[in-house]
Parts: C-alpha cells; sequence; structure tokens
C-alpha cells in the first residue's frame, strides 16, 4: 500500500511519469488483492480463535484496498482529464464539445466499472462467506452424528437396564409366589396334624 501512494503522490508532481505510475499502482494494487486472497485462504486454515482474529485483520487489509483503489480511479480520471485539456488543439469550440462528451462518456464508464468492480467483490465476499457457512455446517453436521451415536448407545443401554428390571421383578414375583406356597403347605400340615392329635 505505500507503493500504491508513492505512485499516486508521483502522479500529482511529475505529469511525464504519471501513466506509468499509474499503470504501476494498478499493478501493485492486482498483487495486493492476490495477497490479500491469500490471506483469508490462509486464515481460515487456522483454529477458530485465530481464525477470527487473522479474518478481522484480512477485512481491514481489504478496506485499505479499496480506498486506494478509489484514490488510484480518481487519479486516473484527472489525468485523463488533464491530458484530454492540454490539447494544443483545444481552441476550437466544437472540439471543446467533444472531448467534453469524452470526458462525460469517459465518467460514465468509469461508474459503471467501479459499480461492476462493487459486485465483484460483494461475490467474492458472498463466496467466502459461504465457503465459512459450509464449513461451519460441516462441523454440526460431525457435532450432531457423534450426539446421535451417543443417543442411540445411551438407548441400548437404557433398554438392557430395562430388561435386567424387568428380569428382578419377574424372579421377585416367582420367590414371593414360592414363598406363599410354602407358606399354604406348612399351614395344611399344622392343621392335619392339628386334628390327628
Amino acid at each position: 500500500t505505500k507503493q500504491v501512494k508513492k505512485c499516486l503522490d508521483e502522479s500529482d508532481v511529475e505529469n511525464k511519469s504519471t501513466n506509468s505510475s499509474l499503470g504501476m499502482a494498478f499493478n501493485l494494487l492486482s498483487q495486493c488483492d492476490d495477497l490479500i486472497k491469500q490471506m483469508s485462504v490462509e486464515a481460515r486454515s487456522h483454529s477458530k480463535e485465530k481464525k477470527d482474529s487473522f479474518l478481522k485483520q484480512v477485512r481491514v487489509c481489504k478496506a485499505q484496498l479499496d480506498n486506494l483503489r478509489d484514490d488510484t480511479k480518481v487519479c486516473q480520471v484527472q489525468w485523463d482529464r488533464s491530458q484530454l485539456i492540454r490539447d494544443p488543439k483545444s481552441a476550437n469550440n466544437s472540439s471543446n464539445a467533444h472531448r467534453e462528451r469524452l470526458l462525460q462518456t469517459n465518467s460514465s464508464l468509469q461508474s459503471q466499472n467501479d459499480t461492476l468492480d462493487r459486485a465483484k467483490r460483494i461475490m467474492a465476499e458472498t463466496e467466502e462467506t459461504a465457503l465459512e457457512i459450509t464449513s461451519e455446517l460441516g462441523r454440526n453436521r460431525e457435532t450432531i452424528s457423534s450426539a446421535h451415536s451417543r443417543v442411540r448407545d445411551v438407548s441400548g443401554l437404557t433398554n438392557q437396564a430395562r430388561r435386567i428390571v424387568q428380569n428382578m421383578s419377574r424372579r421377585e414375583v416367582q420367590q414371593k409366589l414360592a414363598i406363599y406356597v410354602v407358606c399354604f403347605i406348612l399351614l395344611v400340615v399344622l392343621i392335619i396334624m392339628i386334628n390327628y392329635m
């Protein structure tokens, strides 16, 4: 970004090298754009805590790059305008009118280009957000599937415990019946012995 600012400052001071300075500025902006994309990919590969911090820094860099890109475009428009006006043949009124129409057309095209650039940036940000959401959904799916398997395990343990309780209650009923039968038999034997005595 420092080199881009330097190129912009040079474009204001030295008019002869302005075109090459602006070309260099646009090349540097393109390189910065590529670097920011790499930074964004690199930031996503880190853990959750570091990732948020790094993505915040990437957003700050993107905002600075957008400001520099706008400044460079303004310098380009000013330089183009000054080149048209400095033409020594501009004494003729009709050529001035043509130049003015060209300037208006040029500014109209520039605003359309700016709109397209903004749309591209929004699409890139939307794509990044979609990638983040997709990765988050993948993590959530893993969490849900692990929770589902745990629920299945707990459900299996619950069924097993229910069977054990049922077996225990069945044995308890059987033991009670056995005790009642033995008591009844003892009572009958006791009554028979009392009758014979």
